[in-house]
């Protein structure tokens, strides 16, 4: 009776749990549930198989210790029809209270039909953030009695830009409980959650299997954006000395063609692409022939072209891009050869939206790429937002004969102005440090 020694569930639940085969609660669930219980929100932040979505069910039907009348009160918003389905059936396994309906809004039905269904009553709604919202807006769906939201694999619902409507929605509901669960935390999730996740708890745990793949050392370079990631990769490759060997891995025929591209200017023919992709650039049959020409630095390789690659001997394995197969990957990092005189180092480029494949990646292995920071001459590239943010708004013309009284004028120096752009020297100067 373990659940029932460690947490305020109601009698139902602990039966339930324990006739389901959870024996023994995880960690996940021995850090939030008591939160959960409190009426604390909770961001709960752990790899897949960390318990995360029954946590979630667990702590939604704990506050249904009543009759329901068939208002909503709890909103689970999912990433899409598959995951609504999936937390649907944890319910359905769980839930021993008769009297309470749980309806599902997803793309897989017609509007009008999830609709009649909201009508006949609903006391949880598990949907996707597009579906929600849109019935939402049709007068369709109550939010006025919720008091408890829930997102589960929030960084899917980022992945796939459903930000919008969670916040639409998570401001509809006057006040509540909030529980958030995803596999990892970046910028744009916390951007997403700030508008209504303001005192939460947050609860990370990282099960990493025992038993470890033997793997090259790998290190990571957490990055903003792809423009980002193509300065990091054209300041590693123009450094001669260092990568003397180095396979680049991109997902697509395109991505590659481009790193070929922005490398080839200043590299010239010392970086080539993997024959049969393409035809009009510098290219080489197989990665023998890359091995065998010293005059050949980079060997930029397409996944979506190769599927078996000989990687032995090479000093330097790059993957600009993480292969949506995490097999893939791994393939590429194995160390097959542990009494090799040189080590092979795995470098790996990620955006937000990628962190969770690396997560992914980690538990397969059973080990941590080791982050580092990203080097201080790299030139952050501005997205277009940004860019556009950025825009200087031109003042409107006055009349140079209106006169405000009281008012003292006087012209700024250029540079105490704050749309000056210094100059490199003056910088210098102005930080006394070498200009290089």
């Amino acid at each position: 009776m373990a659940w029932a020694e460690k947490f305020k569930l109601n009698k139902q639940l602990i039966k339930a749990v324990t006739e389901a085969g959870f024996d023994m609660p995880k960690e996940m669930q021995l850090k939030t549930l008591t939160r959960i219980a409190g009426g604390q929100d909770v961001i709960g932040i752990g790899p897949e198989g960390a318990g995360k979505t029954t946590t979630l069910v667990l702590g939604t039907l704990n506050r249904f210790g009543y009759k329901a009348d068939g208002v909503p009160r709890a909103l689970i918003l999912a990433p899409d029809q598959e995951r609504v389905f999936e937390i649907v059936a944890q319910f359905d396994r769980l839930n021993r209270n008769s009297t309470l309906r749980i309806v599902s809004l997803h793309s897989g039905a017609p509007v009008d039909q999830q609709m009649d269904d909201l009508a006949d009553g609903a006391d949880i709604v598990v949907a996707t953030p597009d579906r929600a919202r849109a019935i939402y807006l049709k007068l369709g769906l109550n939010l006025n009695k919720v008091n408890f939201m829930a997102i589960d694999d929030a960084h899917l619902i980022v992945k796939q830009g459903l930000q919008l409507p969670v916040i639409e929605l998570a401001n509809s509901i006057d006040k509540g409980q909030h529980l958030v669960f995803t596999e990892v935390m970046h910028d744009k999730l916390e951007k997403m959650l700030a508008p209504f996740m303001l005192n939460a708890a947050t609860i990370e745990v990282d099960e990493l299997p025992e038993e470890k793949i033997r793997t090259h050392p790998q290190i990571l370079y957490h990055v903003p954006n792809f423009g980002t990631k193509l300065n990091l990769l054209s300041l590693f490759m123009y450094d001669e000395e260092l990568f003397t060997k180095t396979v680049v891995f991109a997902n697509t025929k395109t991505t590659a063609e481009t790193l070929y591209k922005n490398l080839e200017n200043r590299l010239r023919k010392s970086v080539v692409l993997l024959a049969p992709a393409f035809h009009e650039h510098h290219q080489v049959k197989d990665i023998n022939e890359f091995k065998a020409n010293d005059a050949q630095r980079v060997l930029i390789v397409a996944g979506e072209t190769v599927t078996d690659i000989d990687l032995s001997g090479i000093p330097f394995i790059l993957h600009f891009d993480l292969p949506l197969e995490k097999e893939e990957f791994i393939g590429h990092i194995v160390n097959n050869n542990l009494e090799a005189e040189e080590e092979t180092l795995a470098i790996t480029f990620a955006t937000d939206i990628e962190l969770d494949q690396v997560r992914k990646i980690e538990q397969a292995t059973g080990q941590k790429m080791q982050s580092v920071e990203l080097p201080e001459e790299l030139v952050i590239q501005k997205t277009r937002k940004q860019k556009e943010s950025e825009k200087v708004v031109k003042p409107t013309k006055e009349d140079p004969n209106k006169h405000v009284p009281g008012e003292a004028f006087h012209e700024k120096k250029p540079e105490n102005a704050k749309t000056y752009n210094f100059s490199a020297n003056k910088k210098a100067k102005m930080n006394k440090k070498k200009n290089h």
